[in-house]
């Protein structure tokens, strides 16, 4: 949802996450960012509205690399007759402040998939109002028994190339990324082929030692999804997929921060290990019920019951959370275990960097938000700038 302006738009006294010293961003009719350049280094344009920021911090919006569902659709359940549903989480999502998001296909039934894959692809052609869709991410079904989580048992697969086809079915084109358990996979096969199709190789829900795991990004892998979530602790002598992913350069992790999926000690030790964005990036794994009250709603076959936004099986597992992605921005600042230019950094650039997209440069649409920090409450709050 780009925003065309009546005139050139000249933002001054920003902080810009990744830039130095206060920027000034010259904004084009067309609401295109034309340049961010340092205060001082030229004066503002007489005729360009002058938006000044006094400070405050200035970001693209946020991308969401994983998120289930919303306004009580699950992304599985798309069919053609719910398909304007999912216009309207596209702009319930601008809302809260994602400008791009893979809608994620969590394990279920081949016919499922392939049915909510045929109505995604109808869409993405479309102008998109509100946040865009980006592609599609499959969160299995090639997944490990053991580290299931939530997903259901009876639709899991085996990870071979065949099988792989056949969830993919025509729509390979949309598939951005894919988690998957690389020791389910003996032959080695099967990411370099995925890599081949330029779908992005994220491993989760899975037993892989280190090593194994070190095979995987050596064949191609360079995604963790949701860590320490579905997957072997950090062991001081067994350090495990998470371990390797964490030491190796070309890897980034996705994570939840809502206070449940991982402790903030955790996450705080987790961000210094992996040089924070240059390794991580902030996911919401939200599900449908996504901007819905507490209470309990249907969740494939079963139930979930929602409470203070955690989602869980009538069991008691961990299935989701229903807070936005950039609360996970909030989180991070309230619980003192980064500053707020690296928690932004988390949810904006850091996705758009994992799944090979430009964060805030020149050319990009000025699709801005305008964080504020207020040292009196010590609260970080956020607006779009010029819708």
């Amino acid at each position: 949802m780009t925003q065309a302006t009546q005139n050139p738009v000249d933002i001054i006294n920003a902080r810009v996450p990744g830039y130095k010293d206060l920027q000034m961003l010259l904004v084009n009719p067309e609401g295109i960012i034309e340049q961010i350049l340092p205060m001082g280094a030229i004066k503002a344009d007489r005729c360009a509205s002058v938006i000044d920021v006094a400070g405050d911090w200035i970001s693209l919006g946020g991308v969401d690399l994983q998120i289930n569902g919303a306004l009580g659709l699950a992304f599985p359940d798309l069919t053609a007759e719910n398909a304007h549903v999912l216009q309207k989480i596209t702009k319930f999502l601008w809302d809260v402040g994602v400008d791009g998001f893979l809608p994620t296909l969590v394990t279920t039934s081949v016919e499922k998939i392939q049915r909510s894959l045929a109505v995604i692809a109808d869409i993405i052609p479309c102008k998109q109002a509100g946040a865009k869709i980006l592609g599609v991410h499959l969160e299995g079904p090639f997944l490990n028994y053991q580290k299931r989580g939530a997903h259901p048992a009876e639709y899991l697969l085996p990870l071979t190339i065949d099988e792989v086809k056949r969830v993919l079915g025509d729509y390979a084109h949309i598939v951005k990324v894919i988690t998957l358990a690389p020791e389910l996979d003996p032959t080695g096969e099967v990411i370099p082929y995925l890599r081949s199709l330029g779908i992005t190789v994220s491993l989760g829900h899975s037993q892989a030692t280190s090593a194994q795991a070190q095979l995987a990004f050596e064949l191609g892998a360079t995604m963790v999804t949701h860590a320490f979530n579905a997957m072997p602790p950090l062991h001081h002598r067994e350090p495990g997929l998470l371990g390797a992913a964490i030491t190796h350069p070309d890897v980034m992790c996705g994570f939840i921060a809502d206070g449940e999926h991982v402790s903030p000690t955790m996450l705080q030790i987790l961000l210094r290990a992996s040089y924070e964005e240059k390794g991580l990036f902030l996911v919401s794994d939200a599900l449908s019920p996504l901007g819905l009250p507490d209470g309990v709603y249907p969740w494939d076959s079963r139930e979930i019951e929602v409470k203070n936004s955690t989602a869980r099986l009538a069991d008691g597992t961990l299935s989701g959370t229903t807070l936005p992605l950039l609360v996970g921005v909030q989180n991070l600042v309230k619980w003192g275990i980064c500053d707020v230019e690296t928690a932004i950094l988390l949810a904006t650039d850091a996705p758009r960097q994992a799944i090979g997209l430009p964060g805030i440069t020149k050319s990009q649409p000025a699709n801005l938000l305008c964080w504020h920090w207020d040292e009196a409450t010590k609260e970080l709050t956020w607006q779009r700038l010029l819708d």
